[in-house]
């Protein structure tokens, strides 16, 4: 069976689905996030790497207002979703988020927890909602699990459910965060081909460490530190050819292995 992940988000626009102007963000006084720029047009893929504690998580739990900005916008399709008059469910509910853990629940079954937001947040009846989920959990090869309960799947399993839930409610950007770094590493590779299949149609902004597979994948890819957006472009220019010094010193730590 051939299920469509474009989701209505994919197709040509005049500007950017997401836009993110000079934001920033603070805990106890200490600046996360300084400024940040950012554009990604429909069906772009931003990959956002550097070095622990450099602001990708936070930034992207900016982004669906899971953190309140200190200062900056932030517009989905044209709207400034910044706006304090905002209703900030009604602008989640429009993104598609995967956290490290999977955080899928324990005591719902897989085709539940698929789709539970569905039926709970967005309205859809039980009926269709299910017929989605049964769809989009065969296309991954787990409707035969769907009325398991998340402790009988692996690790990768689990992780492509979480991704198949963020996907169901067909939100208008997908945002990623170290997907895959909860996981051993037989099962990442699982995981990161879901990913490069949604990234041929779906608006995707994700923090990690995954470099070879942000190269393949991305349409940009920016380099954080300290807060700060240090050098963005091609996955090719950032990753090989970079003109910072400092992202030149983090991909030599990173091979290593010394990050």
């Amino acid at each position: 069976m051939t299920v469509d992940y474009a989701f209505g988000g994919a197709q040509a626009e005049s500007s950017p689905v997401l836009r993110v102007a000079d934001l920033w963000k603070s805990f106890s006084g200490n600046v996360v996030l300084a400024g940040i720029d950012l554009e990604v047009n429909a069906g772009g893929v931003v990959a956002l790497i550097g070095p622990s504690g450099c602001g990708k998580s936070t930034l992207l739990r900016c982004l669906n207002l899971l953190e309140r900005v200190d200062d900056g916008q932030i517009w989905l399709r044209g709207q400034d979703i910044t706006d304090p008059r905002v209703n900030a469910d009604r602008v989640r509910a429009r993104f598609g988020v995967v956290f490290q853990q999977f955080n899928l629940f324990p005591h719902r079954t897989v085709l539940d927890n698929v789709t539970l937001a569905m039926r709970k947040v967005q309205k859809i009846p039980r009926a269709e909602a299910e017929q989605r989920g049964l769809e989009l959990l065969d296309r991954i090869g787990l409707a035969d699990r769907a009325q398991e309960h998340p402790d009988r799947l692996s690790g990768g399993q689990q992780q492509r459910t979480a991704i198949v839930r963020a996907i169901a409610g067909r939100p208008e950007v997908l945002l990623l965060d170290e997907i895959t770094s909860a996981l051993d590493p037989e099962l990442v590779d699982e995981v990161l081909t879901l990913v490069r299949e949604l990234a041929e149609t779906t608006t995707i902004v994700m923090a990690t460490h995954e470099l070879a597979f942000a190269r393949d994948i991305a349409t940009e890819v920016l380099f954080l530190d300290g807060g700060h957006v240090v050098e963005r472009g091609a996955p090719d220019a950032v990753l090989t050819d970079p003109q910072q010094a400092r992202t030149s010193e983090f991909l030599r730590r990173f091979r290593r292995g010394a990050l």
